[in-house]
């Protein structure tokens, strides 16, 4: 359970980061800020179009007889946009941190910073960094949306589909998470994504302390804006507990016990 506590914890730090440092939680807030707007917009469009759209994908329904015609595109507009808004929910942390990744590279950088042990930035063009990130959130989106379907099936199961599914459907979504916002801290240190599941799957409890916490505050409306800058920053400690820096090296702000002048030696974490 210490490794539960730890995660919460991280949860914590992150939030309390971002408030000692002002200006990161404004800066780290812009990229959530787009995408909520984006997305708004996106599901009002749906909401005014999706009757269209389902008369226009049910032709064969043209000649169907009151109420059954009404009823039937009734369900499916429902059907549609539910399926919009619940796309929405799972998407919306990689398309921030996807809009977002100079910012977030920044903040993660600067709380690398502040902890000492920083790793130095990859020297990767931007466009890169953005098609490489494109491509591991479109990974983790696929396994997302497996789960997903396996949870929304195994939720017709008597009892424990109203008991047991929703649990696991907690844990799932938490882990999750953590996997997609530790993502920029594990692109800083060029660990991929393979390696990434692995380390997060061999601390379990660590990644759903860390994840299940965001998953449950994320649940209230416009909240996971507001959690982003944080998140992003617990995230980045989660890592430096994944890959812990070297002893000797001290935080950028270490003040006199610091040589002046010196700096950390380079390190390798991309080895856990």
């Amino acid at each position: 359970m210490g490794d539960l506590a730890t995660g919460i914890r991280h949860f914590v730090d992150g939030q309390r980061w971002v408030v000692r440092h002002g200006r990161w939680f404004g800066f780290g807030l812009l990229p959530a800020l787009i995408t909520l707007v984006g997305y708004l917009a996106a599901l009002v469009v749906l909401a005014f179009w999706a009757d269209d759209a389902t008369a226009w994908a049910t032709p064969f329904a043209d000649d169907w007889g009151s109420p059954w015609q009404g009823l039937f595109r009734g369900l499916l507009t429902v059907v549609v946009f539910g399926g919009g808004l619940v796309l929405a929910v799972i998407s919306f942390t990689a398309v921030t941190l996807l809009v977002g990744q100079p910012f977030y590279e920044s903040l993660a950088e600067r709380v690398d910073d502040t902890e000492g042990g920083a790793p130095d930035s990859p020297d990767v063009p931007l466009w890169r960094e953005l098609l490489r990130s494109a491509w591991d959130s479109l990974r983790v989106l696929v396994r997302v949306t497996v789960w997903t379907v396996a949870l929304f099936a195994a939720g017709f199961i008597p009892v424990v589909g109203q008991t047991v599914v929703p649990v696991i459907g907690f844990c799932v979504s938490g882990f999750f998470l953590a996997l997609e916002l530790s993502g920029v801290a594990f692109q800083r240190r060029e660990v991929p994504l393979r390696e990434r599941l692995r380390m997060l799957r061999g601390r379990m409890m660590l990644s759903l302390g860390f994840g299940v916490p965001l998953v449950l505050c994320f649940l209230v409306p416009v909240v996971a804006v507001f959690l982003m800058p944080g998140a992003v920053a617990g995230a980045t400690l989660l890592v430096r507990d994944l890959l812990p820096p070297q002893a000797d090296d001290r935080p950028a702000e270490a003040g006199p016990e610091a040589a002046p002048g010196s700096a950390p030696r380079p390190l390798d974490l991309r080895k856990p």
